[in-house]
């Protein structure tokens, strides 16, 4: 199984293998910051536009760029390329063993055309950033389980359930390709640049405490 040959965007596939060349020997890509319209378009279904090859340098790349960053995601708009494209990686390490945030091992994926639906009504509540909006962070609501849907880079359909922390990954980086960023749903009140966060709310990965003294509900 394969994306159609006859979709291809000479144009496009063109475009994103300068734009691959550009990011010289190290292979980062620039990260687009919030302002950047792009990050509110709604992506292109991904048919095929893009050479084979080129498509896995993409991948390749944007891989590259969100461990560089470092991050647990990326998606298309934020590399500047409104395609329904994303990857997505996340490593559990022996801190993580207690963390009420269900954080696991969550394998490197490429998830193109991705969707998603909640499976039953549980929701949690945590802190989380986006490369795209540096230096911030701030509670948002999110479905704590979901059946997860996506093709990988041969056109192949996948489905999964995911539960607690990549289930989130997949909601953030699902819902960039929707125009949608985080802070868009998040609780405002909550907002915190990094330093901050770090002085007063770490050592609480359930923000209770949080939306106590900022004013805040869960």
């Amino acid at each position: 199984m394969a994306f159609d040959k006859a979709n291809k965007d000479k144009h496009l596939d063109k475009a994103v293998r300068e734009m691959i060349a550009q990011a010289g020997k190290d292979g980062v890509l620039p990260i687009t910051q919030m302002g950047e319209p792009v990050l509110r378009r709604v992506t292109d279904e991904y048919v095929g536009q893009l050479d084979g090859r080129t498509l896995k340098n993409l991948i390749k790349a944007m891989r590259t760029t969100m461990l560089e960053a470092p991050g647990v995601g990326l998606a298309g708009p934020q590399v500047g390329l409104s395609l329904a494209i994303a990857v997505v990686e996340d490593h559990k390490r022996k801190d993580d063993e207690d963390d009420p945030r269900d954080i696991q091992n969550f394998p490197f994926h490429a998830i193109i055309n991705p969707k998603y639906e909640p499976v039953g009504d549980a929701t949690a509540s945590y802190y989380e950033g986006c490369l795209s909006f540096e230096g911030y962070q701030a509670v948002r609501k999110r479905w704590l389980e979901i059946d997860a849907t996506w093709q990988d880079e041969q056109a192949q359909w996948h489905t999964e359930r995911l539960h607690g922390w990549p289930a989130r990954i997949f909601q953030h980086e699902t819902d960039h390709l929707s125009g949608e960023v985080y802070i868009d749903k998040a609780e405002i009140r909550s907002l915190a640049n990094d330093d901050n966060l770090s002085y007063y709310w770490c050592d609480d990965p359930v923000p209770t405490h949080a939306a106590e003294v900022l004013g805040f509900e869960l």
